[in-house]
């Protein structure tokens, strides 16, 4: 499902236009990225949890070269789904 699908989805199941599905969805993905961003995450129990982790730095090589490569340590987002997603 791309993000079209999921608007329209939406708007069936909630009976209001796609373009006002449009307008919350978006609204929630931002509210999402900038929770996210701030280090803050976003827990929908159930559902999806949204945070941060800390990667290490490392030492790393390239495989065309096998030139070696440090890696500095960064934040990256992390997703880990809930128990209504599973199958």
């Amino acid at each position: 499902m791309n993000k079209s699908a999921l608007i329209e989805a939406v708007a069936a199941k909630a009976q209001v236009s796609k373009a006002d599905a449009a307008k919350v969805i978006d609204a929630a993905l931002e509210a999402a990225v900038e929770a996210v961003k701030k280090g803050e995450g976003l827990q929908l129990i159930g559902y999806i949890s949204l945070g941060v982790a800390n990667r290490s730095a490392r030492v790393s090589k390239n495989p065309r070269t096998g030139a070696v490569v440090n890696v500095p340590a960064k934040k990256v987002a992390k997703a880990k789904l809930g128990a209504k997603f599973a199958l």
